[in-house]
């Protein structure tokens, strides 16, 4: 893939620019598309390198930054325990003491979330493990030795405007990303459409009704020649409804989330799109839904379709979580933790189950 990148590199870079507005950044061990997406966005998180791929913790992610601070000023070479003695130093600021952040490595639980962070920057390829395994750091039985890869830590950070001439902002992260307002129609134009094709590149499904109305009068004019560009550029196939548009992946590889899917997990969540694509719109309470589960799971445990914990105590709410977390994040629903409804979207009706019709001999039903 990193071959195949460097060798169209210039044909990418003059899409990205053109379309998106992303920058493609290209050097000799590593490529990375400089994407500019929702900041406040809870179904894109950092996650677990393995397992369950769980997401990160307010904890990990501030982990996270401070282990690349301390790496921005690291030798070649460091150790993982020397990593943790350089984070605790940095977490003891006052500063961040105050925001409820507690980092000292004492607990097995802390040493955890530490290691878990580093290997989400082997995963990005900041870190090359030399020697060790991680697991004997978590148990205080030994060490690890990476090296570390400057100019790919480098590409990670992505923003429009550079931190130092930041500092004194109120919301220093939306400024990271703050874009100036264009100042002709042109520019105005190509902004609009920058902001669609990185919708219809990177959502499940843009609604019409979440576009103000100068997006969505561009978009009116223009959407046979933007779905198409993509189209030749991806190979993703446009479904255009009354609600909105959907770019489709065919070939199933463009995705972090897939539905259906195999398991009680994904069972579940697939049950769920069919009791919410009836009432489109209209608030659902949890409790119903946890009931509807609850039910289910005694049948499908006692078929052997579902694992046996599911029928265990409490054991629906869970289910119930994991299934609004997958189809929020397919804008299929529209539910916040806080909340104790759930709406289901337009797109969600695709999962609904209409009764059979049943075509009798010479035509007559």
């Amino acid at each position: 893939m990193f071959g195949l990148v460097t060798k169209h590199q210039h044909a990418l870079r003059e899409w990205f620019d053109r379309e998106t507005g992303w920058r493609l950044v290209t050097t000799g061990e590593a490529a990375r598309l400089s994407k500019f997406a929702p900041i406040a966005d809870p179904t894109f998180p950092a996650t677990e390198t393995a397992g369950a791929r769980l997401p990160f913790s307010r904890r990990r992610y501030v982990l996270t930054c401070l282990a690349l601070a301390v790496l921005e000023r690291s030798d070649q070479q460091i150790t993982l325990g020397r990593l943790a003695e350089q984070v605790v130093l940095a977490a003891a600021d006052p500063a961040l003491a105050a925001t409820g952040i507690d980092f000292t490595m004492e607990r097995r639980e802390q040493r955890s979330d530490l290691v878990a962070t580093v290997k989400l920057l082997l995963e990005l390829g900041v870190l090359d493990r030399v020697v060790g395994e991680e697991q004997s750091f978590v148990n205080t039985s030994g060490d690890v030795l990476y090296d570390v890869r400057r100019r790919t830590m480098s590409l990670l950070l992505t923003s429009t405007r550079g931190p130092s001439v930041i500092a004194g902002a109120h919301d220093r992260v939306a400024e990271l990303t703050y874009e100036t307002p264009p100042a002709t129609d042109d520019l105005r134009n190509r902004r609009i459409r920058h902001r669609i094709t990185r919708i219809l590149l990177d959502e499940p499904v843009l609604y019409y009704n979440q576009l103000d109305p100068d997006d969505l009068a561009y978009l009116t004019s223009q959407r046979t020649a933007i779905c198409r560009r993509i189209t030749e550029f991806t190979g993703l196939v446009a479904e255009a409804r009354a609600e909105g548009i959907a770019m489709v992946d065919p070939y199933d590889d463009l995705t972090d989330v897939r539905m259906p899917e195999v398991g009680t997990e994904g069972h579940v969540t697939l049950l769920v799109a069919e009791r919410l694509s009836t009432e489109i719109g209209v608030a659902v309470p949890l409790t119903e839904l946890h009931d509807l589960v609850r039910g289910l799971a005694e049948e499908f445990t006692r078929q052997r379709v579902w694992r046996k914990a599911a029928a265990e105590p409490g054991a629906a709410v869970e289910l119930v979580d994991t299934a609004l977390h997958k189809l929020t994040a397919l804008r299929l629903v529209r539910h916040t933790p806080s909340e104790p409804d759930v709406t289901a979207l337009p797109a969600i009706a695709r999962y609904g189950v209409a009764a059979p019709t049943i075509t009798e001999p010479g035509g007559s039903r």
